[in-house]
């Protein structure tokens, strides 16, 4: 598993307890920091996970209108969790993130949805991230960027514990 496929995993643990949670924003940062200390305590992602978490958090209504645009038969608290979380952080990636590729973006919501989600969720969010790419390509949009969280207030992995 690659660094950043681990990392948008464990900030899929962290979106899903969130949402589960009523979405306290207050506490995405003690989350991520205990889904890393639980999955990944050695791991070093650079920021990542914390980056893209306080951007879907930075962003999430825009996302959320997205998801909802995009998905009209499917409200947005109908929509599973895991299955909402995935879209969150594929659109979030799309059209935010700059370091991210649009298919890399994609690629990657689609594996975390294939791992965690049903039956059917893999080609659920290639539909919905297909169709938003799709047209952010045709208005010769290619990202959003403006609410991108400041790296001083992201959540960040805890530090490695120090070497016996």
């Amino acid at each position: 598993m690659s660094n950043r496929h681990l990392a948008r995993t464990i900030a899929l643990q962290t979106l899903f307890q969130w949402d589960f949670n009523g979405k306290p924003d207050d506490q995405l940062s003690d989350m991520l920091t205990r889904n890393f200390l639980e999955f990944a305590p050695d791991f070093d992602d650079g920021g990542f996970a914390g980056r893209l978490v306080a951007g879907v958090a930075a962003n999430r209504s825009a996302i959320d209108k997205e998801i909802v645009d995009h998905a009209p038969e499917w409200p947005l608290e109908q929509i599973t969790n895991v299955d909402r979380n995935v879209l969150r952080i594929g659109i979030y990636e799309l059209q935010h993130d700059v370091e991210i590729p649009a298919k890399v973006a994609i690629n990657e919501a689609i594996e975390l949805a294939k791992t965690f989600g049903g039956e059917s969720s893999g080609k659920f969010v290639n539909g919905v991230l297909g169709t938003i790419y799709k047209e952010m390509e045709a208005a010769g949009a290619p990202k959003i960027v403006n609410a991108k969280p400041s790296a001083e207030g992201a959540p960040t992995a805890p530090p490695p514990p120090p070497a016996a």
